[in-house]
């Protein structure tokens, strides 16, 4: 199972999607996400799911890579279609005990799993195709206009950027940890829920102290580096605009519009 947390992880490439400023695909995630839950009936999820298998197939991203990030979240896709499959009022299709599927919530139950895993997909595309170091190139560019009310831009995306880069870091870290502790006899898949959380400590005590440890490592040799903040820093590579980023930004907010409309001749 954490072998299919992929959140984080980067597959470098030379798409057209690679190429994109990482400050066009910020704001092509956000404009994804907005769509999505403005999205009403199957011709705007249709459309939605469209783009995004173009997007997909223009960054040559294995499908495989994108569902194995989909299957930590199957619970909670699963949770959430239940609760709207059987608590939703409205038309009666069966019926038994207490529990009752309506056809608004058969519909609700089936919009919001397909919203979620397109999220889910959409949003791992941008990491995907994007490094940690651009991410926090493009995020400062944006929110470069709050430093004016002083607000700490560059340690923010800094964080951000060392947070996303040692996601994959700590899951090999725990991967590791579980393995030593089952060769020692430990049995974290039996057992009652308790059980099983309490079989967790053994795995949580190392893992903090090693967090802790790479945090301590990471801090020393950024001082060591003389590393003060964003103040005065430049970079190496300065972010450009292209055409192919106006395009981009000019084909989500068309998408967008689109959505706005077909919303609005479906209510």
């Amino acid at each position: 199972m954490l072998k299919d947390i992929t959140l984080g992880q980067y597959f470098p490439g030379n798409t057209v999607v690679h190429r994109l400023d990482p400050r066009t695909k910020l704001l092509m995630t956000l404009l994804y996400i907005v769509t999505l839950f403005l999205c009403k009936w199957f011709v705007s999820y249709g459309v939605m799911l469209v783009f995004l298998i173009t997007a997909v197939a223009l960054s040559r991203i294995r499908p495989k890579a994108l569902l194995k990030g989909l299957k930590p979240l199957i619970i909670i896709i699963i949770f959430t279609a239940v609760i709207n499959l059987f608590y939703t009022e409205g038309r009666v299709l069966v019926e038994f005990w207490i529990f009752k599927i309506t056809a608004e919530g058969l519909q609700n139950a089936f919009f919001l799993v397909l919203r979620i895993m397109m999220l889910v997909t959409g949003t791992f595309l941008l990491t995907y195709t994007t490094s940690p170091i651009a991410l926090t190139d493009g995020l400062e560019s944006l929110l470069s206009p709050l430093k004016k009310i002083h607000f700490p831009v560059h340690e923010l995306a800094m964080m951000m950027s060392i947070a996303l880069r040692f996601i994959p870091t700590l899951i090999e870290e725990t991967d590791k940890i579980m393995s030593a502790q089952k060769a020692r006899g430990a049995d974290f898949e039996t057992g009652n829920i308790f059980r099983r959380a309490k079989a967790l400590i053994p795995i949580l005590v190392p893992l903090f102290v090693s967090a802790f440890r790479r945090a301590d490592e990471l801090a020393t040799a950024m001082e060591c580096r003389c590393y003060h903040g964003g103040e005065g820093r430049t970079k190496l590579k300065q972010l450009r605009y292209h055409r192919r980023d106006a395009l981009c930004l000019l084909l989500g907010a068309v998408l967008l519009a689109g959505i706005i409309v077909l919303r609005h001749f479906m209510l």
